[in-house]
Order: structure tokens, then sequence, then C-alpha cells
């Protein structure tokens, strides 16, 4: 398996579809031009819009979206494998999905995921959100092939649920990925520390390319994209949450030499769990 460099294109997608891929076009032509020949982009690459209606009226069907065909371009005319860490996708049944779609070279799409795990919580700062409102969850997990490398698919909030990575780990990824657009808050807080420890769990690489920055529809994210290799270091950062492009080299064998040195995947056992069916007995003197 030979060495090949993977970029992440940080980004700060408005409501326009049309306008974000020309955006993306300029930031994945820039990634190429670094050598990349893996390049990822960031969760809601073709559009974060808060409004229902406004949302609802600016998606469509895979092959109508201009994102999917913008890539699919890309991804011929550069010979790259060009990920799109997701975008919204109206399904045949009407409803969306958060949609991540791996292209090949020859512009073919090569897999695709949609998001198993819904952004659905309360902040302390008076941030809500809903996603399952508005997404329809996927349910099953995504490993492919890339550049002699296993790709394990993720997108954001799944980052909170490692027995997904575990099992693309298990499956032989050795690349793990998770565009993102991370709230400022949950970012400062945890984006950095839990991107690490799925690199250190799994012995893999991590390539997460995040949204940044204040968007139209008045979100802020907290940009950072970050490559980890497997021994939990950071290879390269966008150190802000402007636009731009972070590229490193993945070396699948550095994968196979850490779960060599700690083989925990090979060692992982089966086990039951006892949470104690017999409630406690009350102590003395407790009120009633």
């Amino acid at each position: 398996m030979g060495v090949f460099k993977a970029a992440a294109i940080q980004m700060r997608s408005g409501e326009s579809p049309e306008r974000n891929a020309v955006d993306l076009e300029q930031l994945v032509r820039e990634a190429a031009a670094q050598g990349a020949t893996y390049i990822q982009t960031p969760e809601m690459t073709g559009a974060l819009i808060r409004d229902r209606q406004a949302r609802a009226a600016s998606f469509t069907s895979e092959d109508k979206d201009i994102i999917v065909a913008t890539a699919r371009r890309l991804a011929r005319e550069l010979g790259v494998f060009l990920h799109i860490g997701s975008t919204a996708i109206l399904r045949a049944d009407g409803k969306l999905a958060n949609r991540a779609l791996l292209f090949g070279p020859d512009g073919a799409t090569l897999a695709s995921y949609d998001k198993i795990h819904m952004f659905d919580v309360d902040l302390d700062n008076g941030e809500s959100w809903r996603e399952s409102a508005a997404y329809e969850p996927g349910t099953e997990a995504v490993v492919a092939g890339i550049d002699g490398a296993k790709l394990g698919f993720a997108v954001c909030y799944d980052l909170r649920f490692p027995q997904l990575f575990r099992a693309e780990a298990m499956a032989g990824a050795d690349l793990l990925s998770v565009p993102a657009a991370f709230t400022r808050q949950t970012g400062e807080a945890h984006w950095h520390v839990l991107l690490r420890a799925r690199a250190i769990e799994n012995g893999a690489f991590v390539v997460a390319a995040a949204q940044g920055g204040l968007h139209e529809d008045g979100r802020e994210t907290y940009g950072h994209s970050l490559i980890v290799d497997p021994w939990g270091r950071i290879i390269a950062e966008a150190a802000h949450d402007e636009p731009g492009v972070i590229v490193a080299e993945i070396d699948p064998a550095q994968s196979h030499a850490a779960r060599k040195k700690i083989p925990n995947l090979k060692n992982a056992r089966d086990f039951t769990i006892n949470a104690g069916e017999v409630d406690a007995p009350r102590l003395r003197g407790a009120a009633s």
C-alpha cells in the first residue's frame, strides 16, 4: 500500500447551493494543486439553511443536485477521490438524507453514506437543534476502498458514537472520516479530544473537514479541520474558522503498525453486563 496525500477542505457554506458549488470548485482545485488525491469536504457542503421551508425548496434529488454534478466533474477532471462530506439529498420517498458521497477518479460514485445519528440537543447557550425533524437517519455503516486504503464513513454527530468507528475499523478501515459542522460551543469543548480518541482507539488515520465561522442562516461553526494519525497526533490543522485547505500524507502502513503495537481490535472480547436487577436496600435512617 502506497503513501498518498489527503486534503480536508474547510468551508463556510451559505444558503445558496450554486454559490457553494463555486467555492467548492475553487477549494478542490487548490487541494489537488497541492498534490492531494483524496479530498474531503465538510458536512452540508451544499447549503446550511435553518428555515424549514427554505431548506425544502433548495434541495433536490441526487441526479439533479449541483454539488453532486460539480463533484463528479471535478473528480474526473482532476483524477482524484473526491469525498463530499455530506449534502442534503431529497430521497425518492420525499424525505431528506444527510448524505456523504465518494466519487472516484473516473467520476463514478463509489459509495454513499446517510448520517446515522441525528443531532437532537439543547445546549447551555440556548441553541436547540432537532436534526431528526428534517432528516431521515441512515441505517448502514459504510467502508470503501481508496488509493490503497479503506475509508470508513461518518458525519459530524456520529463522532460521539465510538461503536460506529470500531465496527468500521473491525471491517478493515484504516482511514476514518468525520466531515462536520460542529457548533462553536461543542467544538471548543470536544472537537480535538474526540477526533484524537477515535484515531487512538482504532489505530486509524482520521480526516475531519469542517464548516467554520458565522453562516448566513445565523449559526456559528467551529472550523479547525484536522487530520490525525493512528497514534493520535495532529498532523495537519486549520487553526481558525476561515475557508481553506489542509493537506497531510497518509501511509496506511502506519495504521497497521499502530494496531500491531497495541492490538486492542484483535484483543476485543464479547461480554455481558450485570446492571443490578435488584434494587439496593435502603440505608437505615434514610428519609422516607
